[in-house]
């Protein structure tokens, strides 16, 4: 039993650093099209055009956004304590603030620029808006309140710190001291010793539940 799990992950962290390698070359395309993009905005500037830029969705095709950004619907427990959001998650880009309906969020409405995720500890409380974009992007996000020990905080920062496509940050406006979070789905631990926490990674890190997949974790907002 162990060799099967030694082997998927295995075969998730090559999956993970072949999803990095994409970023790196996805990023270099980017940097290339923000330079002529940029050339193409000033040329039509001084021409006297007009532009106006639409905030879009991730997905043209996703749907449109319940009123104010929020995400209608509620939370389902699982046997394995992990509450899932069943309902609508828009995935529209805005500039304004979010109002959500829980704390952390678990998806919706979000800035076009997601929070770098790689492995990042931030030691203040993040824009939610930002946050959202991260695990829309697959990564599993952290959060605590000045409730949580702090051994067990730093045990945490240490494995997020190890762990591509993840985040940790305070949020004293959680309900919980240790909060965990993925696109759509959520869960309560106990402390860094929970079992549960390696299971929410394992399934949750570039999981199934990921909107967009290998989407960059690098290259966003870092505070």
């Amino acid at each position: 039993m162990g060799s099967a799990k030694n082997s998927s992950t295995a075969t998730r962290k090559a999956r993970i650093e072949e999803m990095q390698r994409a970023e790196r070359a996805r990023e270099r395309r980017n940097r290339t099209l923000a330079v002529v993009t940029a050339a193409v905005v000033a040329a039509g500037l001084v021409a006297g055009g007009v532009f106006l830029v639409r905030s879009q969705s991730d997905d043209p095709g996703s749907g449109g956004a319940a009123a104010g950004g929020k995400a209608a619907g509620r939370f389902v427990t699982g046997e394995d304590g992990v509450r899932k959001w069943e309902g609508t998650l828009s995935r529209n880009h805005v500039a304004r603030k979010v109002a959500y309906p829980v704390e952390p969020p678990v998806g919706g409405d979000h800035n076009q620029v997601w929070m770098n995720c790689d492995g990042d500890v931030y030691t203040e409380a993040l824009p939610r808006e930002n946050a959202v974009h991260s695990l829309e992007h697959g990564a599993v996000w952290v959060t605590y309140t000045d409730r949580a020990p702090e051994a067990d905080v730093e045990a945490l920062a240490a494995k997020v710190r190890k762990t591509p496509y993840s985040l940790m940050s305070p949020d004293d406006e959680q309900k919980d001291p240790i909060v965990l979070t993925a696109w759509g789905h959520q869960r309560t631990v106990t402390g860094a010793s929970d079992p549960a926490v390696d299971a929410f990674f394992e399934k949750f890190v570039q999981g199934e539940q990921t909107p967009e997949p290998g989407a960059p974790c690098t290259g966003g907002l870092s505070r």
